[in-house]
């Protein structure tokens, strides 16, 4: 038995040994080509610390072709994904193995080098789908996708997960996979492009579109603005009676789709659970006194639609069970009568 158990331990002592000598000689075994996803060469995970030492953009031009025929064989174009990774496998040409092969032939420097005053090669390009968009500076691509999204959902407040879809026609190919929404975050965030001689003019293009710089603060305005038009059309609704100086929102309002009365943009707008959520949970005004007070000054009503005090609501709850042989249990529908 003790001899088994040593046999069984010097295997799986072997084979460790083997896998760690695969490992460290970076051999990444992968399914045969047909079976790829594209999503599998997205990952670092086949891009070996020893690869790309070269620059690739002083390989031939012919090198290239190779690699950029072979992507296309395998998935159909060339809009090739920012994050792809060349696999290494034997159906890649071995010297792009492990490149980000986007981030070297679609830039100015492979440009220049390998195709400029060359119609041969531009045409030859263009037989396998180049995408000749990809060749602009990432500030004209991310304009041109900042100027699609606010034709297509009316504003640029671009969610931080949303990507520009593949496929889809409404885009231009140039942005397919750009991760917009993060480009967003971090051009808030960091300032991202906005420096240097372009930087004013670049802040106005933005300004230009409807940029939102402060969320937080946008959000806040856009709340009140729906606070003061429903209280304006509560009392023009109840002009010739006497309301109150406070404004009581409904908890399940939303502002209709179709009354143009509200502007558009805050067309379904949950005006009710914002109501709820600034009482509760101190949406928008944590931390900011001068939104609390803004609030206030219109009437905004922080202890929400009751307009009766605690002493008030036991009283009408004595008089209730002493009408009711000492019961207190009234039901949902039941209200106190007028006099």
């Amino acid at each position: 038995a003790m001899k088994l158990i040593s046999g069984v331990i010097a295997l799986l002592i072997s084979v460790l040994c083997r896998v760690v000598v695969v490992r460290s000689l970076g051999v990444v075994k992968t399914l045969p080509t047909h079976r790829q996803s594209l999503n599998t060469c997205l990952t670092s995970s086949l891009q070996p610390s020893w690869w790309n030492s070269c620059d690739v953009s002083n390989l031939p031009y012919d090198s290239a072709i190779r690699v950029l025929v072979k992507y296309h064989e395998t998935y159909g174009d060339l809009v090739i994904p920012r994050r792809f990774i060349v696999p290494a496998t034997s159906e890649w040409p071995t010297e792009w193995h492990g490149v980000k092969l986007a981030r070297h032939v679609y830039n100015r420097k492979w440009w220049t080098k390998h195709i400029a005053k060359k119609s041969d090669r531009v045409a030859q390009l263009n037989k396998i789908g180049f995408v000749w968009e990809r060749m602009q500076p990432e500030w004209n691509l991310f304009m041109e996708a900042m100027v699609t999204y606010r034709s297509i959902y009316g504003d640029v407040m671009v969610p931080a997960s949303f990507v520009i879809p593949r496929d889809n026609n409404e885009w231009s190919k140039g942005c397919w996979d750009l991760p917009l929404g993060n480009i967003v975050h971090r051009l808030r965030l960091r300032h991202d492009f906005l420096t240097g001689d372009t930087a004013i003019e670049r802040k106005n293009q933005l300004d230009g579109l409807g940029f939102v710089w402060d969320v937080s603060e946008h959000n806040f305005l856009k709340f009140l603005t729906a606070l003061r038009i429903f209280s304006k059309l509560e009392q023009e609704e109840h002009e010739h009676t006497i309301m109150a100086s406070t404004i009581r929102v409904p908890s399940k309002f939303v502002v209709p789709s179709d009354d143009y009365r509200w502007p558009m943009i805050l067309w379904s707008y949950p005006l009710g659970e914002r109501c709820t959520a600034v009482r509760q949970k101190q949406l928008y005004v944590k931390g900011h006194p001068l939104r609390q007070q803004a609030l206030e000054e219109i009437g905004f009503r922080w202890s929400g639609n009751a307009t009766l005090g605690w002493l008030d609501v036991v009283h009408a709850a004595a008089i209730y069970s002493q009408m009711h042989g000492r019961i207190l249990n009234p039901p949902l529908q039941f209200v106190v009568p007028s006099p």
